[in-house]
């Protein structure tokens, strides 16, 4: 049986592009709403940090992709593996006006590439996440 490879979620904001692309690719703005703390190198092949205090967690990014204002991509560790294991998954946030505001689709694949207890166990765990920091992101825009 296959895997599902990717994650794909899709969130209206009542805010302009350049607002969301700033909140999605400043230290400021993913140390606010992604994380606790942020550091990014906004360029292809940049690295990027972000860290979670309350769940001692820190994933180490690296930047793909930059197309300002309307594409950004990264990869990172995947959850459930050790630091140093090297696949990654691919996440990338697509940004479209819509009216006034914007629409923003964030999609990360690679998850086909885990044995089935792992598999299980990111997927479902980064589906989740996705859905409460995207979350984050409407109140972090909203609260601006």
């Amino acid at each position: 049986m296959a895997f599902p490879d990717r994650i794909e979620r899709t969130v209206e904001l009542a805010h302009p592009p350049e607002k969301v692309w700033a909140a999605i690719t400043t230290a400021e703005g993913l140390g606010t709403w992604f994380g606790d703390e942020a550091a990014i190198d906004l360029r292809p092949g940049g690295a990027a940090r972000m860290r979670w205090t309350e769940e001692g967690f820190t994933a180490q990014m690296r930047v793909e992709r930059v197309e300002q204002p309307r594409v950004f991509g990264f990869t990172w560790g995947i959850y459930g593996l050790p630091a140093d294991d090297p696949r990654r998954t691919y996440v990338e946030f697509t940004l479209e006006p819509a009216g006034a505001g914007t629409r923003l689709t964030v999609v990360e694949s690679g998850f086909a590439q885990l044995p089935e207890d792992i598999h299980r166990k990111a997927y479902d765990g980064n589906t989740e996440g996705w859905a409460k920091e995207l979350g984050e992101l409407a109140a972090y825009l909203d609260a601006a």
